[in-house]
């Protein structure tokens, strides 16, 4: 294959600065992964033409010893496909994973590529499994179960938050660690929620409620004086002594109280309290709120300060160093999905949706920087100018990020529906693809450079060309919504493709779970802390957040399929004992209530476009359940 090689030669400014060009032959093998679409099946060649998501197209080659598989979910046996392997690669526009090895060419200068194993994401020709009615609800019931049994060895045991650590290895077993972190705890309890809300299975709402209650035993600062409630970073463990750690313990945010682990901190309580409406959780809510407005807001300058010191309380303190008075997507952004949209959605108050638009005008004003580069500004100096030499980020790109913001403005759109936030949205989707996405393989990166290399339309890579767990759900869940939404079929085309690598890479199906990341062509990374199944960086809440609203999506606004949701409110908890049952923040009439239990009995008394249901006058936490249907 006679291939132009361009080498970068860095200039003294660190960025490239000259080029060169030379012939050489590339005369090795190499193997890798092509994901595409099926334009063409030639049978006398056994061979097949794929056309990748960018246009490209490649001739593949069957060998003999050539198998197949269609998409697994957790818990679920192998799903051999090599027997309708013809069949499926004879239906034009089907779409494949096909890993293979790459031979340098004999008479010719293209390399031959032959396949050894491919993945279908269906069983049948032109379909995807991702988008049945309860492939996202398996699968947030095994994840569920996985982290139940793995933590507290449920149900052989009881389940004790006492035994909790944060580290856990590939198959589930405790690293020895004997630190409790807030935030993944949180985070857990968050996918414990969701996974009840989906399944009303009872074992998760008790991890949910019991973690949550450990949160305030344990890690919850009540502040009377200031009446404002503080969150601990964690717990050091020795034997029955507890040591209470206020600071954060990492590097980028040492000695200070970031606002991330304080935002954090409530998501899983936030769900909790969806289903239960307990009244304990909503006063740790508000007091954490008001610790937000009263120290880390901006009241000059608008926006979130990012952290604040530990003595003062002062977002401008000299001690802080490097995060001195600096906001950023996590302290201004990261409210909404966290905890900010499900308090919205369980209350129905006003403040609250007013926090919210707060939230995205901010987002909307500052963070576009279009004339500059096609991703987001992330970090900011105290009165917006760009901060681009803080730690790791300097001027580079969190693709996630993005993806985040396009995926929550939809949300926020059908609340408060504005031109600036869809136009956002759009800009986002459109640009996204060809700046964060493998085109050739599928899957989403991580880290990149904010400008392109000089001459050059591609994004530097600034550590690897790995692809993490959590910005394939952004992907997911922004072009899910997208096309939900405005019908586009480029949407539905960038959801299933990132729904398709996510389901035949990313689930571990000999261990259960996700794994954190995979190398570019899909295979599992193993090693160093993106290993493990448990982490500062993981827990069950990605993970599952990404199969509760993928059901939510896929069911309400793609496929128009009608799906339960379940609640456990405890009597006199919601304000008026009204509950709120909408799924998320959809499309204002796009879904009522059309069939409604309390204890499995049939029940009336609700209003199914305000999606609210009259709670009975009881002394006794009620099981309910409700059916959501789409209009058609």
């Amino acid at each position: 294959m006679e291939t132009d090689i361009t080498s970068v030669a860095p200039g003294a400014d660190g960025q490239s600065s000259a080029t060169k060009t030379a012939n050489m032959r590339i005369d090795f093998t190499f193997s890798d992964t092509i994901s595409g679409y099926v334009v063409e099946f030639i049978p006398s060649e056994k061979a097949f033409i794929l056309e990748t998501s960018d246009g490209r197209k490649f001739k593949a080659f069957l060998i003999a010893s050539t198998y197949a598989r269609s998409a697994r979910n957790l818990d679920e046996p192998y799903q051999d496909a090599t027997g309708v392997m013809f069949e499926m690669l004879s239906q034009k526009g089907q779409y494949i994973h096909a890993y293979g090895s790459f031979y340098p060419g004999i008479d010719t200068s293209e390399p031959v590529f032959e396949v050894q194993w491919m993945i279908f994401p269906g069983h049948h020709p032109l379909e995807y499994r991702h988008e049945g009615q309860d492939w996202w609800i398996h699968q947030i019931s095994s994840i569920a179960s996985s982290y139940l049994k793995w933590q507290f060895n449920y149900p052989e045991e009881e389940i004790d938050y006492s035994k909790y650590r944060t580290m856990l290895h590939l198959a589930g077993a405790k690293k020895g660690d004997f630190l409790q972190e807030t935030d993944t705890i949180s985070r857990m309890i968050y996918g414990f929620a969701s996974a009840y809300m989906l399944t009303g299975n009872d074992a998760y709402l008790e991890g949910a409620e019991k973690g949550t209650e450990y949160l305030r035993e344990h890690m919850r600062f009540f502040d009377q004086d200031a009446d404002l409630i503080y969150w601990y970073h964690g717990l050091k463990l020795d034997g029955a002594k507890e040591t209470k750690l206020l600071t954060s313990e990492f590097g980028d945010d040492y000695y200070s109280i970031p606002m991330y682990e304080q935002i954090y901190a409530l998501a899983g309580p936030t769900q909790t309290f969806r289903i239960t409406g307990d009244k304990k959780i909503l006063f740790d809510i508000e007091k954490t709120i008001d610790l937000f407005e009263m120290y880390y807001k901006d009241k000059e300058q608008e926006g979130y300060f990012s952290h604040i010191d530990p003595i003062g309380l002062d977002p401008r303190d000299e001690s802080l160093a490097h995060n001195r008075a600096r906001k950023n997507w996590n302290s201004v952004g990261d409210h909404a999905p966290a905890y900010l949209i499900n308090l919205y959605l369980a209350t129905g108050e006003k403040k609250y949706a007013d926090f919210l638009e707060y939230t995205f005008d901010t987002i909307t004003k500052y963070f576009p920087d279009y004339d500059n580069s096609p991703f987001v500004q992330e970090k900011f100096m105290e009165d917006w100018s760009k901060d681009q030499t803080w730690g790791w980020q300097q001027n580079r790109a969190v693709v996630g990020h993005n993806l985040k913001i396009a995926w929550n403005l939809m949300r926020m759109q059908s609340l408060t529906p504005k031109q600036e936030y869809l136009d956002f949205a759009k800009k986002i989707a459109e640009l996204m693809p060809e700046a964060g996405s493998d085109q050739q393989r599928g899957g989403w990166y991580d880290v990149v450079e904010r400008k392109t290399i000089p001459g050059s339309k591609r994004h530097q890579f600034v550590w690897h060309d790995r692809k993490a767990w959590w910005q394939q759900e952004q992907a997911i869940l922004a072009y899910m919504i997208l096309y939900g939404i405005l019908d586009d079929k480029d949407y539905e085309k960038q959801a299933r493709e990132a729904a398709s690598f996510y389901n035949a890479f990313f689930l571990d199906t000999d261990d259960g779970g996700v794994y954190f990341n995979v190398f570019s062509n899909g295979m599992p990374y193993l090693m160093g802390n993106e290993r493990f199944k448990g982490s500062h960086s993981m827990s069950a809440y990605h993970s599952t957040e990404l199969c509760y609203l993928s059901t939510v999506y896929t069911n309400l606004l793609i496929t128009k399929k009608p799906t339960y949701f379940y609640f456990k409110p405890y009597p006199d908890s919601f304000k008026d004992n009204i509950l709120y049952v909408s799924p998320d923040i959809l499309p204002k009439g796009s879904i009522y209530i059309s069939e409604c239990f309390i204890d499995d009995q049939p029940y009336t008394d609700f209003d199914a476009q305000a999606l609210t249901v009259k709670l009975p006058d009881t002394d006794k936490q009620v099981r309910v359940k409700v059916l959501i249907t789409p209009v058609e």
